[in-house]
């Protein structure tokens, strides 16, 4: 189900002027081609790697809220995404990839489709009631992107600093070489706010597994 839509070469400003600590300043980064899956990955994808590899079901699978085969797969650690990602022969998204294909090509606004609040999103007060919505329920972004900003966080391959953005190099920065927590994107089912900004930093350590964190694969 995942496909993979090509994100073109280009630069943006990343960043927020007036958002929070981390998100400044905003500063201009070059991103070179990659692909990345149009989708995030779902239980079904999951369950594929699984049972080649030998490996246990995804924590919450075993709730029925969260066992929908079309659903994102959530509660597995970055070294768990990762291992999927070399399986499938891809790799997650740096920062950089991920806000600057969330954006979908459009300046610097706040959201994927604009500056519109997310509460008037068509139904939303109707979707993310225990768990996250099966992927592709909601119309794409302009790169053909589903779910950017939204229904689980996903996972990115940098290593996580607040400060990194006073010392980013502007061609495909990488994140700091080294930290105790991995940057992530994106707003998540069990938040009050159920949509982030493109702009939106988030980490956890690496080991975690939490019900609203998920990923999307990347490819060079």
């Amino acid at each position: 189900m995942t496909g993979m839509i090509v994100i073109p070469a280009g630069e943006f400003l990343m960043g927020q002027a007036d958002g929070r600590d981390e998100e400044r300043p905003v500063h201009r980064v070059q991103v070179a081609p990659f692909r990345l899956s149009r989708y995030q990955v779902t239980n079904a994808e999951y369950d594929s790697f699984r049972r080649a590899t030998g490996r246990p079901m995804a924590p919450f699978q075993a709730k029925p809220e969260f066992a929908k085969p079309e659903q994102p797969v959530v509660g597995v650690s970055w070294f768990q995404a990762v291992a999927y990602c070399e399986w499938a022969g891809g790799r997650l998204p740096t920062e950089a990839e991920w806000e600057f294909a969330a954006r979908g090509g459009l300046p610097q606004y706040l959201y994927p489709w604009g500056n519109h609040p997310p509460q008037e999103r068509p139904n939303y007060c109707g979707r993310w009631k225990q768990a996250p919505e099966p992927v592709g329920t909601a119309a794409p972004n302009l790169f053909g992107l589903y779910d950017m900003c939204e229904n689980v966080h996903e996972w990115c391959t940098d290593w996580y600093d607040p400060k990194y953005y006073a010392v980013s190099p502007v061609e495909s920065p990488q994140g700091p070489p080294a930290g105790t927590r991995r940057a992530s994107r994106g707003g998540a089912w069990r938040h009050h706010i159920k949509i982030a900004r493109c702009a939106a930093r988030s980490s956890i350590p690496p080991e975690f597994c939490y019900a609203d964190y998920g990923f999307r694969m990347a490819c060079d």
